[in-house]
């Protein structure tokens, strides 16, 4: 038996993989796994059989861990095409909600790139909405570094959405991701960042905005590796700086009070490095999507968070 060469998922827990192994050894394989059979030729003339995996591919490897020699398996006739393969392969995780949202992605994609679905079409196939198509399948535009962390379970599927408000200002999401990442920066308060960058672009452009004042802003982020807002007033103003725990603001102290002589860039590594550790004990990434239930349900509207519904 081989693998499905149109298996949408590419990664699998490991940890995840040896309790299921564990579990197959005791009990054995209790959900057959889906099959076609071929039929194949040899130079010689000779005709042997081979069996092509559909669906089941985290049991047919915790099997193979476990040193088990034979699975059952259900063999389906008539489905031998690589649309009906991928379609089914796909079909069968999600019916499971077995595919982590980049994989998930990635097999729209292939639906449409390869096969020439629209997103209606693939929206029908899986019970979904083309909006849910569409939002899923916008998440490729992230850089792989981001697409990396999400497949990794380090961010949630809800923080790609203000991320993806900055897709054409990657200075601004590159610190919004790291912000995530090493702050532990929840759904909300990661699109109410956002929000706020699109509100400073809007600002920036306006004509009687201070040149002088973007300046310094730009500078002290880049100096305290977080955001910075100076709101000026007729009797002179404030200066606003982000923080996101108790341990961040002291990194940012300690930042303050660190050796001006050295680089923003030296100062901003020190900065990531004070609030790393803390980071580590955080509560499980989980938590960070502080959406309703029924938000993460209905996320299907696409102009939602579209920068062009932010206004000044």
């Amino acid at each position: 038996m081989r693998p499905n060469p149109f298996q949408p998922r590419r990664e699998f827990d490991e940890a995840r993989l040896q309790e299921l192994s564990d579990s197959i050894r005791m009990y054995g394989v209790l959900q057959p796994l889906v099959v076609t059979r071929k039929e194949i030729t040899r130079d010689d003339g000779s005709i042997f059989t081979e069996y092509e995996l559909i669906s089941g591919e985290r049991r047919l490897r915790a099997s193979k861990l476990a040193g088990i020699s034979q699975v059952p398996v259900l063999i389906r006739h008539g489905e031998e095409s690589d649309r009906e393969k991928l379609e089914l392969a796909i079909i069968e995780n999600l019916q499971r909600e077995d595919l982590n949202p980049v994989d998930r992605a990635r097999a729209f994609k292939r639906l449409a790139a390869e096969f020439g679905f629209k997103h209606i079409e693939i929206g029908k196939k899986v019970g979904k909405s083309r909006e849910y198509v569409s939002n899923t399948m916008r998440i490729l535009d992230l850089s792989e570094e981001i697409l990396q962390a999400l497949s990794e379970g380090k961010i949630s599927d809800g923080h790609t959405r203000p991320l993806l408000m900055l897709i054409d200002r990657p200075q601004e999401q590159t610190t919004l991701f790291k912000e995530i990442l090493y702050k532990k920066v929840t759904v909300r308060e990661a699109e109410s960042i956002a929000r706020r960058i699109a509100y400073d672009r809007a600002r920036k452009k306006d004509t009687m905005a201070d040149p002088e004042i973007v300046l310094l802003e730009e500078k002290l982020r880049e100096s305290l590796g977080t955001r910075v807002r100076i709101e000026r007033s007729e009797s002179g103003g404030k200066i606003l700086i982000d923080f996101f725990s108790a341990d961040d603001l002291r990194g940012i102290l300690s930042i303050m009070n660190s050796n001006t002589t050295k680089s923003p860039t030296e100062m901003l590594e020190r900065h990531i490095a004070a609030v790393t550790e803390s980071a580590t004990q955080s509560p499980a990434q989980e938590s960070l999507d502080d959406r309703s239930r029924k938000e993460r349900e209905t996320d299907d509207n696409t102009e939602l968070y579209s920068v062009k519904n932010f206004s000044v």
